[in-house]
Parts: C-alpha cells; structure tokens; sequence
C-alpha cells in the first residue's frame, strides 16, 4: 500500500470519524474507563415492565439465534473445531474512538502493532496454527506493516472489525454503513482480499448492523452470544441464511487482564478456564472460539498462557481442527445446506 494512499484515506475520513465517535458512549471489552461515559451519555429509558407485549416481541425477535447449524461431524473426524481470533484494535481503543486520545494512551495501543502482533504470529506460525484477525481499519491505517505480519504464514484471515471501533448503536444507520463501507474498501485494497467475516466493535449490535452486513454479503458474523455452538440468524423471525460464529465474555481476555481493574485475574487461573470450556467443546463435539487481544494477550506474562493453551489443544492430535473463522463458517454453511 503507498503512502498516498494511507495519507487520502486519513485524510478523507479522520474528521468526520473524529467528530461522531467523540460522542459515542457504551460499554466496550477493551475500554474498561468507558462505563462513566456511557452512563453520561445515554438516555433516559423506559423500563420493561411498562412495554406492551407486542414492544417485548418485536424487541427480542428483531435478531435472534434460529436454526442450529452444529455439523455432524467436523472435517476428517475432528471431534472440535478450534478457532482463535485477535481483535487487532491498538490505538482505536486507547484513545482515537472517543475524541480522548493522550499520549500515554496512544503509546498502550501502539504497543499492540510495535510488539505483541509480531509475537502472537510467531508463536502462531512456530505452532502451525491459522487464526482470525478482526481489524478496525484504522488500525491499519497507522501500521501498515501489520498486513505484512499476519500474511507472511498464508493461512491466517482478515475480517472486519469497523472503521475506528466505532460504536454502532450510537450511529445511525446511515453513518454505520458508511463507516463500515469506507472499512471494506480500505482493507479489501490494502489487504488484496475482500474480507467477508464481521465482528461488530466491543459486539455492539445496533439494530441496523444485521441488515447492514447481509446487504454487505458478509457469509457471517461473530458478534453475539445466544449459544456456544455455531447457529443461523433469524430477523424478525425469518431465517437470514447468516452464520453466526458465537463469542462470550468468558472467552475473551480483555476482561480478565485489565490490571487497573477490579477483576484482574492470574493468567495462569485464565488458562484454566479456557482448557475447562474447551473440555466441554470437546466432549459436546462443537466449536472454541476464542476472543484476544494483541495488546493484551500480547505481553510476556500472557502469551506463555495462549502458547501453553494451544500446545494443550495440540495434545488430542486429530481429534482436534484448527481454522480460521471464515473456513468454519463456510464448513457449517455448506454442512446444512444454506
């Protein structure tokens, strides 16, 4: 990608992105300080019990999880099919999204690109194992030598994470597809692919993203929660032919090794709740989807945690497959006919 181009692109989007996302507020994985914002920012809200039925459907049946999309059997008689992600989200979290940016920040996030991407694709490529990468576009932008990183292996996915870890449900729809539009056609060029996997930024579903990403074609999504097996969406109860690939907080590292938190874990306690859910993938036969971080898994206390996770994977040899999100959502596709 040539300079000219990073430099047209940051300077086409940057001020419209900068001034929307200023004003975004939710809750995010990454961003443990946005919880007072949120609360700052939302609106007053009228509580359940004051809805009519017809409120309360419309409401829950507007996505939710449909038919089961579980295989049979995963390919070669695999008993799991095992997929690690990354979110590669760096500065975007650290500051860029919200307006708020410092330097000490921005520094945390650049750390993601600068030295933890490197080492999570090494031990990746030392082990053979092909992973996901979920990237705000942005954070490409900043780094291109990203791109080289992750597809030196050549087994490794590029799927979409937003423009600038936007958050959807304080867009309108509108400006939600403009900024996921402007993220496809950036990655789709300075990658060589046109990503077709969707991870909504910090999950944040509006009630737009779906309709969005199907006009997209997207093949699937791994944004939400409503099992721990792969599943088609259903809107407004009508089945979308969408697979979604499911994600949990108790799969995700960001939550965990936030050490200015008050939930900070021990790694190696982390490590063995990801060996107890991926027991149970094993023994039900379905998929482990993890969630990382570069700039949190990355660091050197915690990357001797996922090295020791995949080499216990490892251990049930062929009884384990090891894929990108996108090879298991077209498996799980073609496996029930979609």
């Amino acid at each position: 990608m040539t300079t000219n181009l990073r430099d047209r692109l940051v300077l086409r989007h940057y001020l419209v992105v900068a001034g929307l996302l200023a004003a975004s507020a939710a809750l995010s994985a990454c961003d443990p300080g946005s919880s007072a914002r949120q609360a700052a920012a939302e609106p007053e809200r009228e509580p359940g019990w004051t809805w009519s039925d017809e409120r309360v459907m419309e409401t829950v049946n507007a996505v939710r999880a449909g038919r089961d999309l579980q295989p049979a059997q995963w390919p070669d008689g695999a008993r799991v099919a095992v997929l690690l992600s990354f979110d590669v989200d760096n500065e975007t979290v650290t500051g860029l999204r919200y307006g708020d940016a410092t330097v000490g920040s921005l520094s945390e996030g650049q750390y993601g690109a600068r030295r933890a991407l490197p080492r999570v694709v090494d031990l990746l490529d030392r082990e053979g194992v092909p992973a996901s990468f979920f990237i705000p576009a942005v954070s490409l932008v900043l780094d291109p030598s990203q791109i080289g990183v992750i597809q030196a292996a050549g087994h490794h996915e590029f799927a979409v994470h937003g423009w600038i870890h936007e958050l959807n449900t304080s867009l309108d729809a509108e400006t939600e597809r403009a900024l996921l539009q402007r993220a496809v056609e950036y990655m789709t060029e300075a990658t060589g692919t046109r990503p077709l996997g969707y991870r909504a930024p910090s999950w944040n579903f509006s009630a737009n993203t779906l309709s969005i990403i199907r006009e997209m074609g997207f093949l699937y999504d791994s944004s939400l929660m409503a099992d721990d097996q792969p599943y088609e969406i259903d809107a407004a109860g009508e089945p979308t032919g969408m697979v979604e690939l499911p994600v949990q907080w108790i799969l995700d590292d960001a939550p965990y090794f936030n050490p200015r938190g008050d939930s900070y874990a021990n790694p190696r306690d982390v490590l063995q709740v990801w060996i107890d859910e991926f027991e149970v993938a094993l023994a039900e036969g379905t998929i482990f989807v993890l969630t990382m971080h570069p700039h949190v898994i990355g660091h050197r206390s915690r990357i001797v945690v996922l090295e020791e996770l995949i080499r216990y994977v490892k251990g049930y040899g062929d009884d384990v497959w090891f894929a990108t999100h996108l090879e298991a959502a077209q498996y799980v596709k073609d496996q029930a006919g979609l």
